[in-house]
């Protein structure tokens, strides 16, 4: 470690820094037995981590698997309204917090589930969010998962370093959209994920195009697709595309995600079920 280090492992180019290669993971709650941690993450806002987070979660429980989800989105969480959790997440016996269950059997842990109001906002500093997400880690008594899925919020900061660090993350999942400008965004998140030697498991577009139910004819809204050069560029293997589905936002607003059936992300839970 360099003696001008100003511990701001996101803005620091040394790949070989024994600060960042030293461990830092949580130990985790005692009744908690995770066995794969994924993290979905973006360069910005408003490009649908918290919907591929959902889709990946109830893809891989129903291929069996016992699913968590962590929204580690602590000023913007929107995982229990994906799902149309309307509880509160309750204490446990051994002096824990349970995570509240979805109908499909996710267990979830969001800052809404312990909010008296679900609209009152979150107005905190960055290491007390980020002290919060360790919170959600070490005193939450998630039981059995073998995925658990890591909500973060957009960008390189507090919050996405936190998780990197401190929780044993096996993969990530870029979440980008076809503009030019996010894509050039979204290039600092891979960045990254290579600076924290996390492995990039896949990238997902999101609002990729608009089919017309009328002629089938696709219409790229925000553009033409760069997915795929962006992926071949950084070596990731994995690509998926999620369209403009007015279904998808009326399931997820009326009745839940879990309602939702699509093939969209199928062949990219296959490969982190294989190489996460």
């Amino acid at each position: 470690m360099s003696e001008e280090c100003t511990h701001e492992c996101s803005s620091c180019g040394s790949a070989d820094c024994s600060d960042r290669n030293k461990s830092l993971i949580e130990k985790g709650n005692p009744h908690s037995r995770i066995k794969k941690v994924i993290g979905i993450v973006s360069g910005k806002g408003g490009v649908g981590k918290s919907l591929v987070t959902s889709m990946l979660a109830v893809i891989m429980k129903r291929r069996g698997f016992n699913v968590g989800i962590l929204d580690a989105d602590v000023t913007g969480p929107s995982i229990p309204k994906a799902f149309g959790i309307d509880e509160k997440a309750a204490s446990s016996e051994n002096g824990g917090i349970l995570p509240v269950t979805t109908k499909g059997g996710i267990k979830v842990m969001s800052v809404n589930l312990l909010l008296e109001n679900t609209t009152d906002p979150v107005v905190w500093r960055g290491p007390i969010i980020s002290g919060v997400v360790k919170q959600f880690w070490n005193d939450v008594e998630w039981g059995d998962v073998d995925y658990m899925f890591v909500d973060m919020p957009p960008g390189t900061g507090d919050v996405p370093l936190t998780v990197m660090q401190s929780l044993p993350v096996n993969g990530l999942v870029v979440v980008t959209s076809p503009q030019d400008l996010v894509s050039m965004i979204v290039e600092k998140a891979v960045k990254m994920a290579a600076m924290m030697n996390k492995p990039i498991l896949g990238i997902v577009e999101n609002m990729a195009y608009f089919k017309c139910p009328n002629c089938n004819e696709k219409h790229n809204i925000f553009g033409e697709s760069n997915v795929a050069s962006l992926a071949g560029f950084y070596n990731i293997y994995e690509t998926a595309q999620i369209p403009l589905d007015p279904q998808l936002a009326a399931k997820c607003d009326k009745e839940g995600i879990e309602s939702f059936d699509n093939d969209y992300l199928n062949l990219l839970a296959a490969y982190i079920e294989q190489n996460a």
